[in-house]
């Protein structure tokens, strides 16, 4: 079973669209939250990453992974495809 993955990121952000071009690259289905337009997502996000501010902040099964940087850092590590397997 795949696992869930979560993405919130904002309009004109490089990192985000960075990010969402690995997961898609990987067909990799994913949940997308625009915090810029909906200023609740940004408050859920702050929660659920320990007050991390930056776009995007990445969840797979609902574990806060961090950002651009740490999805491709696992990416190089071969550990990222076990976690999008579920099998983290």
């Amino acid at each position: 079973m795949a696992a869930k993955v979560e993405i919130y990121t904002s309009p004109f952000c490089g990192y985000c669209a960075r990010a969402k071009r690995l997961l898609t690259g990987k067909k990799v289905e994913y949940i997308e939250y625009d915090v810029l337009a909906d200023s609740s997502l940004r408050d859920r996000m702050l929660e659920r990453s320990d007050g991390r501010q930056t776009v995007p902040q990445i969840f797979i099964d609902d574990v806060g992974i961090g950002g651009c940087d740490e999805l491709h850092q696992l990416e190089s590590q071969g550990r990222l495809d076990s976690m999008l397997a579920g099998q983290a």
